[in-house]
């Protein structure tokens, strides 16, 4: 996982410990007394990339680090691959044991299948459950725990061991929808919002401050749209009965910091800061955004 300093407009103005300098001497304190840590400075001065043992134990020092007074941002938890003698890219596979309620086997098991996993076993446990045996990657584990307990309305229990380093798996596919990203700097307006709310759910409370490239909803189709959330009520001077009905909004979907590592996508961050998770685009500027996925798609052809 990359850890980044934080450049975002509102950089600065929740925690103290804001500089490469700082972050850097925190992890490394860190990877003294945690020998499951390896740090490793990039070529770019203001970003390290950690590894560690799954995206929890990386979580657990992000976490620590913000209530510490830490600002950063965090990229999307990758896995660490090798190559072979033969030069064929192996990656981590996990063997995985799920014991669940007979009646939500199926939709556990058809989750697995679309992570790339291969089933081993599927024998009953008693009392109405079954235990299932996949092996998976650990690319397609990334984020499926918490999927997991809603498929299952918390009734499934998940263990994870390291089986082997198998030959790379393929594609996995990642999230389906796009994102609703603010154009503007200043704090959201709950009549904006509204309008917007059949474009998708949102993930932000009115009045939150917002900035350039921040993402503010997540879109019900698969690109991303870029919207204005400043955007206030006209006013006039002329009132009608039921004209100025109170705004009714949906609560927004709450991005735990859990949650949004395994949500985001490689081209957006988490900035994180001891009183606010946000979510954002790696690149804020908008034309940056577009120059990056033609690139992406230059080097995918």
């Amino acid at each position: 996982m990359s850890f980044i300093v934080n450049d975002s407009p509102l950089a600065g103005t929740e925690g103290d410990k804001v500089t490469s300098r700082v972050i850097r001497d925190r992890l490394l304190k860190e990877a003294e007394g945690n020998v499951a840590l390896k740090i490793e400075e990039t070529a770019a001065k203001d970003a390290f990339e950690v590894s560690g043992r799954g995206e929890l134990q990386l979580a657990v020092l992000i976490e620590t680090m913000r209530r510490e007074g830490f600002e950063l941002a965090v990229s999307r938890p990758r896995v660490v691959m090798r190559k072979a003698e033969d030069g064929t890219l192996l990656e981590p596979v996990e063997e995985v044991v799920i014991d669940v309620d007979e009646e939500h086997s199926g939709v556990v098991v058809q989750k697995m299948s679309e992570r790339k996993a291969e089933m081993r076993e599927l024998r009953p446990s008693g009392g109405g459950r079954v235990r299932l045996v996949f092996t998976a990657p650990t690319r397609g584990l990334i984020g499926y725990q918490s999927e997991l307990l809603t498929d299952t309305r918390g009734t499934a229990i998940m263990n994870r061991l390291f089986h082997a380093f198998e030959p790379y798996k393929g594609e996995i596919a990642g999230r389906v929808n796009g994102v609703l990203i603010s154009n503007d700097l200043g704090e959201a307006v709950a009549y904006a919002l509204w309008n917007l709310e059949d474009r998708g759910p949102m993930v932000i409370d009115p009045g939150a401050k917002v900035y350039p490239g921040m993402i503010i909803g997540i879109h019900s189709r698969d690109n991303d749209l870029e919207v204005n959330v400043l955007k206030g009520k006209k006013l006039t001077n002329i009132r009608a009965a039921g004209k100025d009905e109170a705004v009714k909004l949906t609560p927004p979907v709450r991005m735990t910091l859990e949650r949004a590592l395994s949500w985001i996508q490689d081209d957006e961050l988490v900035e994180v800061t001891p009183k606010t998770i946000r979510l954002r685009k790696l690149y804020l500027d908008t034309h940056e955004r577009k120059r990056f996925e033609k690139s992406r798609v230059a080097g995918a052809a």
